[in-house]
């Protein structure tokens, strides 16, 4: 069904809506080309297809569809840079790089002197200059790795064209496939790939719809769409709290030291909670409403499966009564462990007090 006048407002919670930088820009042109769509390479029309519908993206929302991750992992400045990153995603030549054209690379020589190739034209910059843009492009576990390896190459194919090169590794040794893609910085009409927030998440919705074109069910979504408030972390970051969870390292990172340490001086009431978990309720609050009024206009259908899509909707809604972000989890840790100082702290005090003496001649 369409949600008519409503549409755009539910449209609003499904998808983000980005605001160019295009006032101050320093590239004014690249801004405007996020504000057009276009893709980094030539203009040859708008990324993202037309919008689906509404109610398609809310069904997959509400039946919790895998969500595509897109991520970029780092920068590669200079040839040596990229050449140890080259060996790196292709195992040192046990994994073949697959190029835009769709040759194999498997000889370190012949990896080696594409980076350099990648790194020349830029030699003559005063500072170092990055050579190469380095992304990742996961699914859960369960999904068909030659699947996913074959949607990120139309995926590739639809955002950059023929302007920029790139290079394809697919992984299977975790138990989510993911090919790592590295993009050459400069392209062949002088303009730099530099992906933002925007560009990241066009890059998403492309993915998703590459997979989904081949059978399989998915979405790019905000994590607030989802009622979901654990923030996004850094490839390093996440990287080190792997090690830390595998017994490799016992060294906690500083992020989860300085969340712990705003955490505990909160618990302790000498501090107050960060005006950004406030605004993540409400604002999921806000959401919850539009799905709400969603709810009625699909149950108001003649259509059984609009019906349906409601009554998935609420039960998906009473599962979420309200979101939970990293800082509350921590915060509510950091509650848990000075109460339990305290009750500890009170024990000891009982334990220490002299016995109640009494007075000569009472005592029988």
């Amino acid at each position: 069904m369409s949600f008519g006048e409503r549409e755009d407002e539910l449209w609003g919670v499904l998808k983000p809506t980005f605001k160019p930088r295009v006032f101050g820009d320093p590239n004014l042109k690249y801004a405007e080309r996020l504000l057009n769509q276009k893709e980094f390479g030539k203009d040859v029309g708008q990324v993202v297809a037309p919008r689906a519908d509404a109610r398609s993206v809310l069904a997959r929302v509400v039946r919790k569809a895998p969500e595509v991750l897109v991520k970029v992992t780092g920068r590669k400045k200079g040839a040596d840079h990229l050449g140890a990153h080259l060996a790196y995603i292709g195992r040192k030549g046990g994994i073949a790089l697959e190029t835009r054209d769709g040759e194999l690379l498997t000889d370190k020589a012949d990896v080696q002197q594409l980076a350099e190739e990648w790194s020349e034209p830029l030699y003559w910059r005063q500072r170092a200059t990055v050579s190469a843009v380095s992304m990742v492009f996961s699914m859960p576990e369960g999904t068909d790795p030659e699947t996913v390896r074959q949607s990120v190459r139309e995926t590739a194919q639809r955002m950059l064209g023929d302007n920029h090169d790139y290079l394809m590794a697919l992984h299977t040794d975790t138990p989510r496939p993911h090919v790592h893609m590295t993009v050459e910085a400069e392209g062949m009409d002088g303009k730099r790939f530099d992906p933002r927030r925007e560009d990241l998440f066009k890059f998403r919705e492309a993915f998703a719809e590459a997979l989904r074109s081949r059978g399989v069910e998915c979405e790019a979504t905000p994590r607030w769409t989802r009622g979901q408030g654990r923030a996004g972390t850094s490839m390093a970051l996440a990287q080190m709290r792997e090690k830390i969870r595998r017994g490799v390292s016992r060294q906690p990172t500083e992020a989860d030291l300085r969340q712990a340490r705003e955490a505990l001086a909160i618990a302790m009431g000498k501090a107050q909670s960060p005006s950004f978990l406030a605004q993540a309720k409400q604002r999921w609050a806000d959401i919850r409403e539009r799905y709400e009024g969603a709810a009625v206009r699909l149950d108001g259908s003649e259509d059984p499966r609009d019906k349906e899509l409601a009554r998935e909707l609420r039960s998906f809604l009473k599962d979420r009564p309200s979101i939970e972000t990293v800082p509350d989890r921590v915060l509510k840790d950091a509650i848990e462990r000075v109460r339990i100082a305290r009750e500890q702290q009170q024990a000891d005090k009982e334990e220490r007090k002299p016995a109640e003496r009494v007075p000569p001649g009472l005592g029988r």
